[in-house]
């Protein structure tokens, strides 16, 4: 049987569908009811309803060990999809426990249960920073702890360290790292914020750079590593390196509203996280432009798939193709 954490998320969600697909028996752990409505979604989506029941619920949650006990009875192969992304400085401490803590939680059992392989979503945020005259980041590039990072990076890039720290203890691994990923549903959380963002009449873009990835084509990597001889190694999943511009621009034509207008430089960003945070600090308002962030949209981040490319002749769908499947214009 094959535990997936995470089930309920986009990631999670997706991947179930395909396991089942194949005929694997899958246990799903989720934390609440409302969350698997949301996994129900995804499956009523593709029209495979009748799948949904298949499914092995389990409600354990990765930072709670008692819950997991019996989560990972009869298991012989893990992927680890839970995670928190944040970017608020609020999260800290929630990203360092769920990101960190609850992926420590998850080797822990994968080692004690001596699991085949473990499959763990980390993300680009996690990969490393470039030396003076590189331009792109690859697998290899090292993580340098003086760059100023996220939170959320750091959590990720720690998660990963007990990842490793699994493998040198004898359990069999595959890491990747997914960019922005594009999928349905999903549209109030991680990076699907944006959608609704747009089609509320988003005014601003920016013309940083970074990498974007289909959720599809996610899970078909994923998977397609489980099941190869490959094992302690990761892999970039990037389909292809776009603006914010072109991202904004696409989401509102989907919509069918009107793109932004305005140009937001890096004055009118700075000036923009500096407001967000007094309005944060006078009335508790949630974060929704950080320093972190609007540094970020203004960076220009090449990732390299090359390596993926290379050891599974892998064939990204292209981003636009990703939009035509998103049907966005449907959602509420």
């Amino acid at each position: 049987m094959i535990l997936v954490t995470g089930a309920t998320g986009l990631v999670g969600s997706h991947l179930v569908l395909h396991l089942l697909e194949q005929g694997h028996n899958v246990r799903a752990l989720y934390r609440t009811e409302e969350n698997i409505g949301r996994a129900r979604q995804v499956f009523d989506y593709y029209k495979k309803g009748d799948l949904f029941s298949k499914i092995n619920w389990f409600h354990a949650d990765i930072v709670e060990v008692p819950s997991l006990n019996d989560a990972f009875i009869g298991i012989e192969y893990v992927y680890h999809c839970a995670a928190l992304v944040s970017f608020n400085p609020d999260d800290e401490d929630k990203l360092r426990k769920i990101n960190i803590e609850g992926t420590a939680n998850v080797v822990n059992f994968c080692l004690h249960q001596k699991i085949k392989k473990l499959c763990f979503v980390s993300s680009i945020a996690a990969l490393g920073d470039l030396l003076e005259g590189e331009t792109v980041v690859t697998e290899s590039t090292e993580w340098n702890p003086e760059v100023l990072h996220s939170d959320y990076a750091i959590s990720k890039y720690g998660a990963e360290m007990e990842v490793w720290r699994g493998q040198q203890e004898g359990l069999d691994v595959v890491v990747v790292n997914p960019g922005v990923i594009l999928g349905p549903f999903f549209w109030t959380e991680g990076s699907g914020e944006i959608y609704q963002k747009v089609k509320k009449g988003m005014p601003f873009y920016t013309k940083g750079v970074t990498g974007f990835v289909c959720v599809t084509d996610v899970i078909k990597a994923m998977v397609t590593l489980m099941n190869s001889e490959i094992k302690n190694e990761k892999f970039t999943l990037v389909s292809e390196n776009l603006s914010y511009e072109y991202l904004v621009f696409k989401i509102a034509n989907c919509f069918k509203v009107s793109e932004p207008k305005i140009y937001a430089n890096r004055f009118i960003t700075s000036f923009g996280w500096r407001v967000d945070w007094l309005m944060h600090l006078l009335f508790g308002k949630k974060r929704l432009l950080t320093k972190n962030i609007a540094r970020s949209l203004h960076s220009i981040d090449i990732y390299s798939n090359e390596k993926i490319l290379k050891e599974l002749d892998f064939e990204f769908l292209k981003i636009k193709d990703c939009f035509k499947n998103l049907d966005l214009i449907k959602q509420s």
